[in-house]
């Protein structure tokens, strides 16, 4: 985030007093409004026409921006919309003149409501402005004051209008004081339309607001700062201060340096290295030395992966023609960046991929992080329940997407949700009612209404020098967000974890590390790229390592076998229902594993029986096992490739560097000893950034101090490695997929036939748990088990739909009243004759 402060608070000083102060004390910006006596910016001196080159140069030489004008205008009255119009227009060109994004406007005129405005006043006023800040590239911003103070109503004005040049600028004072808004709430509301930040704290006394410096106030900063942060935000707050706000405060001398050093606590910077090594075998190189941490983000990992081995293969399909060296990646990668530039796309704008692992997914992944958007990963078998949820929460600007996959029909999904395609121009801002943010649509295997085809963006990046990429790649902070990716809540409702370059890039490095990967590795990657699995453990582990990547669209033990055969693979991940398929499939015994060196059996509880095998039959012999979460990108622990037999198959490994890992008490939370069973919890680098629009759900996964609540019951043992045992959560693991009971019972509930429902997960030898839904039906209801399978099936993933249906009247409880599920999975092993499939060991 960078600070300003607004020329409110120094209305006495000269032009060279402002910005020299906002360089001595470290401001990154300046917010005019007013300067001196001159009210009216376009007005003042240093921004006339004859004067505007050499105010412009002096604040580049000084590393300062103005990143907003803030106008007195207010739009809420109808009598003075040409009088608005005009000045506004004036400050319009003067941002446009400056580089300046934003335009500070009022919807109403005073900080707390008093009295109605017609939002019908106010979209006309916007209506006639609209087309001059598009094409000046300029953003209105609509205050949160007066009656819009209630975000809610803001936001459904700002749904009104449709346009990417009108956006909010979040007053954190007035929300919170005026309407009762906590700060959570608010980005909730408002999302990614907050473009701007402006800060003041107070204090009520005897039922009067009092102005106070920064944090001496009882404004919940720390909170609206974790908020911010949620949205992954890294614009701009400028501190908002009057003079007669506070007669004792108001010298800007104080008032202004006590900012900085308060705002301090929440702004950093930083730098960093590399150098070659050779693998354990003297076979391969790599690039930084293993067990640290690297201070990079991702465009600087391929870059310095194409400089160092540029013909190295970083791509080689065998099920599709696409052969690529790292440096012809790269090329890829600046040309598909240059064109996501050019349909709009800005620093920290979300890009969503809906494919299996094609090509477009690997180029879509890597040239979105580059300019500074966050990818936004869908999982595949998504239908349009969960698409829409995700797209809509996720405030998806641009789509990427393949026609479907399996029984997803990804078009068919698409069209229902955005009907307003069928009259849309391809090449123009999308404006869908359902989709409030979504600008552009990519389809990659066909030509649809309203969309663009992946060439006709590829022709697009014509439009912007690749230049242009480069200075955007520098711009990128390595804490910076470059990743969310959806994981299920005990609410019932999926969250989007706010994964940084740091936590991915350093994950994926060390897992890299305990494999002892280097350029001597042929990887090939068969689990799905929208999952960590695939983005992190599979292929930033070995973009980080300069391995050669053999992607296979979608899981096929046939495919697998075979690239394995002719691209003679040295590694590959899989969950062990993958390794099973293989193990069992015809082709298996065709194979050639004399290659074969380590891989990552991971995802769900890994049956030591099948390690066992995929160490002696598949010549895995350093395959290695990876613990954690999506919310810690996800490893936390590793067995390393010179770990013994015994500890790789029946532990989860040690703690990765950099990752501290220990067992607490359900109950106390206080540390436990070794060889007794806790609750599972680490700190760390790896530590997710939060929930994007969810402060209150991260609150209560990351404690006060850093160490994340994984839920997941373990134990560890006098060597530090650890051993899972069980999980507090109801989350059902079915082959590698975390599948969450109340996302489920939500939609079963829908049913007009269903009165209740509870969803278990149960033992099963293939997929190591299986969905159980128990059902208690409406009185006189008729509903079969097929039916109600069919209609979960139609609404919602495949995977998610129970296996096991029980029709029951009744639910068994404690005498409290309490559900007890650990009851219902012990009568449907005995119902269902599971008892084989709960005997599984597993590490």
């Amino acid at each position: 985030m960078k600070i300003a402060f607004s020329t409110l608070g120094c209305p006495d000083f000269s032009w060279a007093d402002i910005y020299s102060m906002a360089k001595d004390l470290g401001f990154d910006g300046i917010e005019i409004r007013g300067l001196g006596d001159e009210i009216f910016a376009f007005n003042a001196q240093p921004f006339t026409e004859g004067q505007l080159p050499q105010t412009i140069d002096k604040l580049s030489k000084l590393h300062l921006e103005i990143p907003c004008l803030s106008s007195g205008n207010c739009l809420k009255f109808a009598e003075k919309e040409e009088e608005n119009y005009k000045e506004i227009v004036q400050y319009i060109t003067l941002a446009s003149k400056l580089g300046t994004p934003y335009v500070r406007i009022l919807a109403d005129l005073e900080p707390q409501s008093s009295g109605e405005v017609d939002d019908k006043t106010v979209l006309a006023a916007l209506g006639r402005l609209i087309p001059v800040a598009e094409e000046k590239g300029v953003t209105m911003l609509i205050e949160t004051n007066g009656v819009y103070a209630d975000t809610e109503r803001l936001c459904k004005l700002l749904d009104s209008v449709a346009s990417d040049s009108v956006a909010a600028l979040w007053d954190v004072h007035h929300p919170y004081r005026f309407a009762g808004e906590k700060p959570g709430k608010t980005v909730q509301n408002l999302g990614a339309y907050i473009k701007y930040v402006h800060i003041k704290d107070s204090a009520v006394e005897d039922g009067i607001i009092k102005y106070r410096l920064t944090g001496e106030g009882d404004l919940p900063i720390a909170d609206i700062m974790f908020a911010l942060r949620s949205i992954n935000y890294e614009g701009y707050i400028s501190l908002e201060w009057v003079k007669r706000w506070a007669a004792e405060l108001s010298d800007a001398g104080i008032v202004f340096p006590h900012f900085i050093n308060y705002m301090s606590q929440f702004t950093e910077k930083n730098i960093a290295k590399s150098h070659l090594y050779d693998n354990n075998a003297g076979t391969g190189k790599y690039i930084w030395e293993k067990d640290t941490l690297i201070d990079l983000t991702f465009p600087q990992v391929l870059d310095r992966m194409a400089d160092e081995f540029p013909d190295q293969y970083c791509f080689r399909y065998t099920e599709m023609d696409y052969t690529r060296t790292y440096s012809e990646f790269r090329e890829d990668v600046d040309t598909f960046a240059r064109a996501l530039i050019a349909l709009g796309v800005k620093p920290g704008d979300h890009v969503a991929i809906w494919a299996t692992n094609v090509p477009q997914w690997f180029i879509t992944f890597w040239a979105a992080t580059k300019i500074g958007a966050v990818l936004v990963t869908v999982n595949s078998a998504y239908k349009i329940y969960e698409a829409e949820y995700l797209l809509r929460q996720s405030d998806t600007h641009t789509l990427v997407m393949i026609d479907g996959y399996r029984d997803s029909d990804y078009v068919g999904i698409i069209k229902e949700l955005c009907p307003e395609l069928e009259a849309a121009e391809a090449g123009k801002p999308l404006h869908m009612k359902r989709l409030p943010f979504l600008r552009n649509i990519i389809t990659v295997d066909s030509r649809q209404k309203g969309c663009l085809t992946w060439d006709d963006a590829i022709a697009s990046a014509k439009k912007v020098p690749v230049e242009e990429v480069y200075r955007r790649a520098f711009a990128i902070n390595k804490h910076d967000v470059c990743n969310m990716q959806y994981t299920s809540g005990t609410t019932g409702f999926p969250k989007g974890v706010m994964l940084t370059h740091y936590n991915v890039v350093n994950n994926g490095k060390n897992i890299g590390d305990c494999m002892d990967l280097s350029t001597a590795d042929r990887f090939m990657i068969q689990v799905p790229m929208f999952h960590c699995f695939g983005m992190v453990l599979s292929m930033t582990a070995s973009m980080t390592h300069g391995a050669t990547m053999s992607p296979i669209t979608a899981f096929s033990p046939k495919k697998g076998l075979d690239c394995i055969n002719r691209e003679k693979i040295t590694a590959f991940n899989g969950v062990p229902t993958m390794f099973i398929a293989m193990l069992e499939h015809e082709d298996f015994p065709k194979t050639d594993f004399s290659h074969m060196r380590t891989g990552i059996m991971a995802g769900s509880p890994c049956p030591v029986k099948v390690m066992q095998d995929v160490v002696d039959k598949m010549n895995m012999s350093q395959i290695t096992i990876v613990f954690g979460q999506t919310e810690s990108s996800p490893g936390c622990t590793q067995s390393r490739v010179d770990d013994s037999i015994e500890l790789r198959v029946n532990t989860v490994g040690r703690a990765l560097p950099g990752v501290e890992c220990k067992i607490v008490d359900t109950e106390t939370g206080k540390d436990l000893p070794d060889n007794m069973d806790g609750e599972f919890v680490a700190r760390g680098y790896n530590i997710m950034k939060g929930y994007y629009k969810m402060p209150e759900a991260t609150a209560a996964a990351i404690d006060e101090d850093g160490w994340l609540h994984t839920g997941d019951i373990a134990r560890r043992d006098e060597n530090g490695c650890y051993k899972i045992t069980g999980r507090m959560k109801d989350m059902i693991i079915r082959g590698g997929e975390n599948i969450y009971p109340k996302e489920i019972e939500d939609f079963i509930y829908t049913h007009p036939k269903v009165k209740d429902v509870q969803v278990i997960g149960v033992p099963d030898q293939q997929y190591g748990e299986e969905i159980m839904a128990c059902v208690i039906m409406k009185e006189g209801a008729g509903l079969t088990e097929d039916e109600l399978k069919d209609y979960i099936r139609s609404h919602m993933a495949k995977h998610k739909t129970p296996r096991y249906i029980d029709f029951v009247a009744e639910f068994p409880m404690n005498a409290a009243g309490k559900i007890l599920k650990y009851k219902m999975r012990e009568n449907a092993v005995e119902k269902f004759s599971l008892q084989a499939a709960k005997d599984i060991v597993t590490a």
